[in-house]
């Protein structure tokens, strides 16, 4: 995890937080948080990096349409991440 970008952090939140996670539906995510938009250069090498590193696995929903889904690895690695960022900000961030 502490190889990756922060786009690519986001990447596996945005993915993490959807039902059906597939390329559209990632990048509305991300650009609602960016408050801009992502374009298909930026976002699919990203996802494809992440595959490439074991952290989401790629699937085909249709021949035009492909699903992501976070592998046990990335699902240990982003709570891992939570409870390192909840020792600094956990309790100062909800109140």
């Amino acid at each position: 995890m502490q190889d990756l970008t922060g786009f690519q952090r986001d990447l596996l939140y945005a993915i993490a937080g959807l039902d059906t996670p597939h390329g559209l539906a990632i990048k509305g995510e991300i650009e609602d948080y960016y408050e801009k938009e992502v374009h298909h250069g930026r976002l699919y090498p990203n996802l494809d990096t992440l595959v490439n590193k074991g952290l989401v696995q790629k699937g085909e929903i249709d021949r035009r349409t492909n699903s992501y889904a976070l592998t046990d690895r990335a699902r240990r690695e982003l709570a891992t991440r939570r409870e390192w960022e909840d020792q600094y900000v956990g309790e100062e961030v909800t109140q």
